[in-house]
């Protein structure tokens, strides 16, 4: 199985972003919830060319990345579920989940931490909100999150198969969470239940600070209800809503230049959550 997952890891990975990015930009055109108010080329320009930027950092730095790290943890014994006899399925499922909690908890800590919301206020700059926003991060705040899953992966001691699983899924649902699609109510209320759908995870983007500060899951939706940081709508309605930061509203703003260096330039505002209005 090792073999395999090392063999196709590319593959798998390349498969899926581009399946999923194509279902959900045309499902943004046959049924959107929104319609959008900034350039799309523009966004789309930088918002991709974050991701091409990102890939070459993540590969540079990280040759090994994480199912290197799951493969490496196995070989000398780390971590959790290497020194524990459970059934490999069951061992899967139960990596995919650890790991999806341990995304969740990073989410909160870099809206707490001033510092590091800095770096993500980025992500939440966008003025729009499709499937290219679930990709729009930092390099810097990418580089601290492959710090971080490396060491959950050595602790936790997961299969390369389960981690390659838990970041295909990641991926898969960051761009379907993002999307700017419209689900039938009824659909939407039995989904949110199992997977983070969009009108969930657009209230996270809203420029209410006490809604920024909700919905955090990217994958299992159970976090936010287990950990009281759910909610269900926004205040102003999806159609009403303003996606954003108060601090930045230009959308000249919204180029790659811009993007690398608004955490060093730009004003944290009330978002982070030790700060009145949050």
């Amino acid at each position: 199985m090792n073999e395999f997952v090392m063999s196709h890891e590319a593959a798998i990975r390349l498969g899926v972003f581009l399946g999923v990015f194509i279902l959900v930009a045309a499902g943004e055109m046959v049924a959107p919830r929104r319609t959008l108010g900034t350039s799309k080329a523009v966004r789309w320009f930088s918002n991709l060319g974050i991701v091409f930027l990102n890939t070459l950092t993540v590969r540079a730095l990280f040759p090994v990345a994480a199912v290197g790290m799951a493969l490496l943890a196995e070989e000398r014994g780390w971590g959790l579920l290497n020194n524990i006899e459970m059934p490999y399925w069951l061992a899967v499922i139960v990596a995919v989940v650890v790991l999806d909690f341990v995304i969740y908890i990073q989410h909160v800590m870099f809206h707490a931490v001033p510092l590091l919301w800095r770096l993500h206020m980025m992500h939440h700059a966008d003025l729009d909100y499709d499937v290219t926003t679930g990709a729009r991060f930092h390099p810097i705040e990418i580089i601290l999150s492959m710090l971080i899953k490396l060491a959950a992966v050595s602790i936790l001691g997961p299969s390369a198969l389960a981690v390659l699983i838990f970041e295909v899924l990641l991926n898969a649902t960051a761009m379907f969470n993002h999307g700017n699609l419209r689900i039938p109510v009824s659909m939407d209320r039995v989904l949110r239940f199992f997977v983070v759908t969009p009108d969930m995870h657009r209230v996270h983007h809203s420029v209410i600070a006490r809604e920024t500060n909700s919905n955090f899951g990217f994958n299992l939706p159970w976090w936010d209800r287990l950990c009281g940081t759910y909610r269900a709508q926004p205040e102003q309605g999806h159609e009403g809503m303003a996606i954003g930061l108060k601090q930045f509203r230009d959308p000249k703003r919204l180029t790659l230049p811009w993007m690398l260096a608004l955490p060093f330039i730009g004003k944290t505002g009330d978002y982070p959550i030790n700060r009145r209005g949050s």
